[in-house]
């Protein structure tokens, strides 16, 4: 299964909204706040940016307004060409002017989370984090304490956007296992991680930091992930380049 993802920025948003659909027009339309309109203006253009180079469309505006991505009744967002399903399935997440992408096909479990380090309670640890990864808080240094909560939270979120369950899903049940964070701490490689709720089988993903910005991605094993949307595809060349691929 080969999955695919985009992250974009604020900077790469058209000043213009002629690449939104008829459905994604109105519900902008109803968007009050400043903030809410930016974070899903983003997350649209994102998604549908790496649709369309997975569809070999191009990125013209008139091109992008026949894609639609639109919200299920279970919030999850979906992949419409001039009004019919794609045949795939899609993760969208944004955060601190940022917004990343996850598609693969239909049926597929894949989330994708962006997450800002930031200090987080003991509370928050006790509540959200199963004893393994509480007892991995206790034996980090301090100095990557922020980081290693940040990242368990931010894959724990992927994985409840995998499951097609979000906040439903008890963040306890969720069992993520990383590399030791000393590791990697201040790499912007990507890492492996591996998640598991219950008996379900093992879901794998990866994992890496730039700046303050974590961004976590996970799939149903075995996945190939690649990265295809590069300046080469936006000018019609659809040569995909592997960035890494999960066992």
């Amino acid at each position: 299964m080969n999955v695919y993802w985009l992250e974009q920025t604020q900077a790469n948003l058209p000043s213009k909204d002629d690449w939104l659909g008829p459905s994604e027009a109105l519900r902008l339309k109803a968007m009050h706040f400043p903030k809410r309109r930016a974070d899903w203006l983003l997350g649209r253009w994102t998604a549908k940016c790496a649709v369309a180079a997975c569809l070999g469309l191009s990125e013209r505006m008139e091109e992008l307004s026949r894609v639609e991505v639109r919200a299920a009744v279970s919030g999850e967002p979906e992949a419409y060409l001039e009004g019919l399903p794609l045949p795939l399935s899609i993760s969208i997440s944004h955060r601190a002017e940022t917004a990343l992408c996850m598609v693969g096909p239909a049926g597929a479990k894949l989330g994708c989370d962006l997450e800002l380090v930031e200090e987080r309670s003991e509370a928050f640890a006790e509540d959200y984090f199963t004893d393994d990864e509480q007892a991995l808080l206790a034996r980090s240094s301090p100095s990557h304490r922020d980081m290693l909560l940040s990242l368990l939270w931010s894959a724990k979120e992927s994985v409840m956007k995998a499951l097609h369950q979000g906040l439903r899903l008890p963040p306890r049940s969720i069992r993520i296992t990383i590399a030791p964070i000393a590791d990697c701490a201040e790499s912007v490689e990507w890492s492996p991680l591996h998640a598991r709720h219950g008996c379900d089988p093992v879901l794998c993903g990866y994992w890496r930091k730039s700046g303050n910005l974590l961004r976590t991605v996970v799939a149903a094993a075995p996945s190939l992930f690649v990265f295809p949307i590069t300046a080469d595809v936006r000018a019609g060349n659809q040569t995909i380049r592997k960035e890494f691929s999960a066992a």
